[in-house]
């Protein structure tokens, strides 16, 4: 028996749940778009062949776009507990020797923050929920660093 769902299928798709590693960074692009980046340090805590916990972080780069940008960088700040949900993006830029690099982030689609922020205001969990199409339109060269 084979079950199917009638939802299309959901690719790149990712949800992650974690705590900023430093303050958000809201910026506009030249045409007045505005992005914010942080980056979320994401834990995962197993037993090692000793019987021990062990923990393991992966820091991951995460960038949100237009109005929900703007509320993340107001209303969350390092340490801040969020679960992210977007989906995983690669680009390339050059270094400042110029050398020719790569690199991959979450662009966020939805950032719920966990906990009472002092923005915020409120215990209950804040969610932010980018519009549709983060990010069509926008070139990786109109990024103002």
């Amino acid at each position: 028996m084979v079950a199917e769902s009638r939802q299309p299928e959901q690719q790149n798709t990712v949800l992650l749940t974690g705590r900023l590693t430093r303050d958000p960074e809201l910026k506009y692009t030249a045409n007045g778009t505005a992005m914010c980046r942080f980056g979320l340090a994401v834990n995962r805590r197993y037993k090692d062949k000793n019987g021990e916990f062990k923990d393991d972080t992966t820091f991951v780069n995460c960038v949100i776009w237009r109005e929900a940008a703007e509320q993340v960088g107001k209303a969350v700040k390092k340490g801040a507990p969020v679960h992210v949900e977007g989906r995983l993006r690669s680009y390339d830029y050059q270094d400042k020797e110029g050398n020719k690099r790569s690199g991959i982030e979450v662009e966020a689609r939805r950032v719920q923050i966990l906990e009472k922020t002092s923005t915020a205001g409120s215990s209950a969990a804040v969610e932010v929920q980018q519009a549709p199409e983060p990010s069509a339109g926008v070139e990786i060269e109109e990024v103002p660093f």
